[in-house]
């Protein structure tokens, strides 16, 4: 099978659409052409199509990957021992400041690639190391180039100021680089790789810095990601004056959460603000435990991010996993804590944690009618599970299936865009082995640099 887009027909797959409307199909039949589901149902007739034989097989959405900072894909594992606070003095002040273009680059095309060979078919770039356009084209250049579905959001470095400087919380997004890309590399809205902003927010900038970012995004029309945690706020009651001016609501994402309070949780609910959390990275770094459940008792739903590859694993079923255990361990605990037995079901079905990487995903960047679930008339972005694996068989239930047992090596099969792009268990692109080396070259180049200056 070569990567070019054809008219595919995936037969007799166990088949987890996402849609409420067409729920589980025991065994039925997927049909892609153009990039496009145009059938789902059975014994569909499609006599010029390439036939996939999906018996053993469970058929998902593409995994929606919705925060990740991919330009540190050359530091896996380095930081896996750092709180958030030493995370904060040496990444950014310190490891951040040494990344070229180049190493930017390799980063972020092979963690894309790497996310491809892990199910996920859309990936949120959190991208904010991008001290020069060079960074910024490189990282771009980079997604297009690994043929995932990506956001690219576009942040701001984070380096000590040097004497005579602005602290970054006191400078606003480049106005001038968001209309650059918008005008050349990310200049279709409807393109692989779009655009959105990786903003401060009023928890890590002035007001002053706030109100502009918020109105930037506002008047390109792009999503406003920022992070909310880790420390005292830049800007008490920032969020109320933000509210107050009219720039709270759909379009704004909130990554983390973690120390918000309920009041402020359900008026961003109200207000349509979707939220991202990083569920084992939070607790590993010391944000706090996820807000996956505070979310579920107002009525909303969260995405799901890796957030780091210099601290854990770029698997995102295991993090859903993570985030589903995570929160009925606590409702456990809570119901014990109330003088009550264990509660007598569980909290949160599986097919929660499978929502919050799929459609969910999808519903945080906008575009949950293209994406997140496998329906009729939406993008062709599916994985395809060897169900029959020796870790895998018997499925009772596939959605517990995909959640609770599926490991990298089951994921047989990615499509994007109707492109396949791993097939039998390989990925397609090329060149891996020499990007792998390339990769080992710069990650190897900044520990050494950052070690010899710490040493100096």
């Amino acid at each position: 099978m070569t990567g070019t887009a054809t008219r595919t027909l995936i037969r007799s797959a166990t088949i987890v659409t996402m849609d409420d409307r067409l729920g589980d199909l025991a065994s039925a039949d997927l049909l892609v052409e153009g990039g496009q589901i145009i059938d789902i149902g059975p014994n569909i007739a499609a006599s010029d199509a390439d036939v996939i034989d999906g018996r053993d097989r469970i058929v998902i959405p593409g995994l929606i990957n919705a925060h990740m900072h991919t330009w540190q894909t050359a530091l896996r594992g380095y930081a896996a021992n750092w709180t958030l606070l030493e995370y904060f003095r040496r990444m950014h002040a310190g490891l951040a400041t040494l990344f070229t273009p180049d190493d930017i680059y390799i980063a972020t095309v092979m963690g894309a690639l790497n996310q491809i060979n892990m199910g996920v078919t859309t990936l949120v770039d959190w991208c904010h190391n991008n001290p020069t356009p060079a960074h910024t084209d490189a990282a771009v250049r980079a997604l297009l180039e690994s043929g995932i579905r990506a956001a690219f959001f576009h942040g701001s470095p984070k380096p000590e100021p040097k004497p005579g400087e602005p602290h970054f919380s006191e400078v606003p997004h480049p106005r001038h680089e968001v209309e650059r890309l918008l005008a050349g590399p990310l200049s279709d809205r409807n393109g692989l790789v779009t655009l959105g902003l990786a903003i401060l927010g009023p928890h890590y900038s002035t007001l002053d810095v706030s109100l502009q970012d918020f109105r930037l995004a506002k008047e390109f029309g792009l999503v406003a990601s920022m992070h909310q945690g880790g420390g005292p706020a830049k800007t008490s009651g920032g969020w109320e004056k933000l509210i107050e001016a009219g720039l709270v609501g759909p379009g704004v994402n909130i990554v983390h959460g973690n120390d918000l309070s309920d009041d402020l949780l359900a008026r961003f609910v109200d207000l349509g603000v979707s939220f991202s959390v990083t569920p084992e990275n939070e607790m590993i770094q010391g944000h706090g435990f996820p807000i996956t459940g505070r979310l579920l008792k107002v009525g909303a739903r969260p995405s799901i991010g890796i957030d780091l590859e210099s601290v854990l694993a770029g698997d995102l079923i295991a993090v859903a996993r993570v985030a589903l255990s995570t929160q009925r361990a606590l409702d456990n605990a809570e119901a014990r804590r109330a003088g009550g037995p264990i509660p007598a079901t569980t909290t949160i079905p599986v097919r929660e944690a499978l929502r919050w990487i799929t459609i969910e995903g999808a519903r945080m960047l906008g575009r949950e009618a293209e994406i997140g679930s496998l329906s009729v008339g939406k993008r062709a972005d599916l994985v395809v599970i060897d169900a029959g694996a020796l870790n895998m068989s018997p499925v009772h239930d596939p959605v517990s299936t995909v959640v609770m047992q599926t490991g990298l090596t089951n994921i047989e099969a990615v499509m994007i865009d109707g492109v396949w792009k791993k097939r039998a268990g390989r990925l397609l692109a090329g060149g891996i082995e020499d990007k792998q080396q390339e990769l080992a070259r710069s990650g190897r180049r900044l520990v050494h640099d950052i070690e010899r200056q710490q040493a100096a």
